[in-house]
């Protein structure tokens, strides 16, 4: 039966290696947006930025939040929803 059930899938091979793919893309991007090291040097830059008068304070807290609420969102999930009225 292996290899009947083989040879009848062996068509959908490369959906299957594409969606592979966009897993190991997905987890590698994970991986990176999460590196304590990205958060440490995107936080840096923010204050870097707020320091030179780039941002107000109002966007370097808004901007710091933003890091923070990605560092702490679960691994895996989308972004809770928006929820201003």
């Amino acid at each position: 039966m292996g290899l009947i059930s083989a040879i009848v899938t062996l068509p959908l091979a490369p959906v299957r290696g594409v969606i592979w793919l966009g897993q190991v893309i997905q987890d590698e991007v994970e991986r990176q947006l999460n590196d304590p090291a990205t958060i440490r040097r995107e936080l840096e830059e923010i204050d870097e930025a707020a320091a030179v008068g780039e941002l107000s304070e109002e966007e370097h807290a808004q901007a710091q939040q933003a890091v923070l609420d990605r560092m702490m969102r679960p691994s895996g999930g989308l972004a809770p929803p928006d929820e201003k009225g």
